[in-house]
């Protein structure tokens, strides 16, 4: 099945535009289904070209320099935790294997209450 590629006049876009610009519509999704546009970047692409750039939602971030620097320290120490605790569990699940092997050898059969056993004790 061949995509349906839909053609608009000049007129229709600078139309569009000038209904953002005016208020008529309020923003871009409800200029798209009250034009009936299925492109997702269409309507968008229409305001940089026609009009004002000032209705399109932009995103700003002013940081410092130390901002940027501070972040990537951040995920370069949320990687070494993550690398730290799967080391702990691989260390964890590593001294319970041990531990069920040494309590079959000395004939342990209630792993569970030897255990308590020992906490009490510890």
């Amino acid at each position: 099945m061949k995509k349906r590629i839909i053609r608009y006049s000049e007129a229709f876009k600078r139309e569009v535009v000038a209904a953002l610009e005016s208020g008529d519509v309020s923003g871009i999704p409800q200029a798209k289904e009250r034009f009936g546009i299925t492109g997702s970047t269409t309507v968008q692409r229409w305001l940089f070209k026609y009009g004002k750039n000032h209705l399109i939602p932009k995103v700003v971030r002013v940081e410092k320099p130390n901002e940027k620097r501070r972040e990537e320290e951040l995920l370069q120490e949320n990687e070494r935790l993550k690398k730290a605790l799967a080391d702990s569990h691989m260390e964890a699940v590593l001294y319970r294997s041990w531990f069920e092997v040494t309590c079959e050898k000395f004939g342990v059969e209630d792993i569970e209450s030897f255990k308590k056993k020992l906490e009490k004790k510890l």
